[in-house]
């Protein structure tokens, strides 16, 4: 399988395409951005956005919420550096690991900031799961377009019509370049995060098993109340150069945030992806689909940005990725799936040329906080089309 000469990105990345030199597009693009982009000229940039929105109505803007490290960064930038008054607005997907809670609760607290979180029914996104995993491979749906759509519906629903993303797909993907100055509008919706799937599409994909108001929190919001409240949603790492190992020094040195293990990815990378505990299993599932997985990701990074040589990362990547993850009876439990299930409905979703051998996987370890994670029993709740 190809991979990236400079860094390890290989062909079965989505948009990822290489110059004459064998080098991917994503490195091209960040030596764009290290080298020729005018950072004093795209602070004027965002200085005149936000006097266009700034004092306006209840909230300067809306912020986006996880409580991973680009949220929080995010948060602590636009309140203590841009002195802006924001909304946050949380997505509870129904993944959020233990140590979240502790993490926000010190956030909030030091930042000062109102907080609204919406939570959708567990029984809907359960089933949203099971079908997104059935036909796309991947279980996220609801997470991806509830935390895009659900936090567009907010705006709307508030009047905030500023709201502020983290940093540029341009970071990792192809999608956009760093030129182009990336919105999170519903054109970006459509081509990253619905896996062309709307939700009138679930609907009818899952037969009744649900009420179609029941999904009203995937859906983006109407085109027209966008344009009336003239929305802006725009990632602020198009306006600042965004360095994600240096931010999270930040927020650990100015706000107490902590990190923790995550299953599939090197300790040195305390800080992605700490808050979910199904990371493990979608890291996983992309490694069985396309040969890559989180530390492929994080290892490439280091090295556009001269922290790693190649074959450092390379030795890195061998020791951790494609480890079937200690979580997955517990995620396989969850939505009623037997191993052999899992794996029969990943294999159509295998890009070429990757060809994944079960035979050759090895088991990973639990992390720390595993034993604590939600076990509630579900057997009584029915889940996916009538077997009988």
């Amino acid at each position: 399988m190809r991979k990236c000469t400079k860094c390890l990105t290989p062909e079965t990345v989505d948009t990822i395409s290489y110059d004459e030199a064998g080098v991917c597009s994503v490195c091209r693009q960040v030596e764009f951005k290290q080298e020729q982009i005018d950072w004093a000229d795209r602070q004027r940039q965002l200085d005149a956005i936000i006097a266009e929105y700034q004092g306006k109505g209840l909230y300067d803007c809306i912020v986006p919420y996880s409580g991973g490290k680009d949220s929080v960064f995010q948060l602590y930038y636009i309140v203590r550096v841009l002195k802006l008054k924001p909304l946050v607005v949380r997505f509870n997907h129904w993944g959020y690991r233990p140590l979240v809670e502790e993490n926000n609760t010190s956030v909030f607290k030091q930042l000062g900031v109102d907080v609204v979180e919406f939570t959708p029914n567990f029984h809907v996104v359960r089933e949203l799961m099971l079908e997104s995993f059935k036909r796309r491979g991947d279980f996220c749906w609801h997470c991806h377009t509830g935390i895009y759509a659900g936090v567009m519906h907010m705006a709307v629903r508030f009047e905030v019509p500023l709201l502020f993303w983290g940093e540029s797909t341009a970071e990792y993907h192809s999608w956009y370049t760093f030129e182009e100055m990336e919105e999170v509008d519903e054109k970006r919706f459509n081509r990253l995060m619905n896996q062309g799937m709307t939700a009138d599409d679930m609907y009818e994909f899952l037969e009744g098993r649900v009420e179609r108001r029941d999904l009203w929190m995937f859906d983006y919001p109407k085109r027209k109340d966008l344009m009336r409240l003239k929305v802006r949603s725009i990632c602020l790492g198009n306006y600042i150069p965004w360095d994600t190992k240096a931010n999270v020094e930040l927020i650990k040195r100015e706000l107490g945030w902590k990190g923790q293990q995550v299953e599939g990815v090197p300790p040195e990378y305390d800080y992605e992806k700490i808050e979910c505990t199904f990371q493990g299993m979608r890291d996983y599932s992309k490694f069985v689909k396309r040969g890559y997985g989180r530390a492929n990701h994080l290892l490439s990074i280091d090295i556009r940005n001269g922290r790693k040589t190649r074959e450092e990362a390379a030795e890195i990547e061998f020791q951790y990725d494609g480890k079937r993850p200690a979580s997955m009876a517990w995620f396989l439990d969850i939505l009623k799936m037997s191993e052999e299930e899992y794996y029969s409905y990943l294999k159509p979703h295998q890009v070429h040329p990757w060809n994944f051998d079960p035979s050759q996987v090895q088991s990973g370890e639990p992390v720390p906080d595993f034993a604590v994670w939600d076990r509630t029993d579900l057997s009584d709740v029915p889940l996916g089309p009538d077997k009988r």
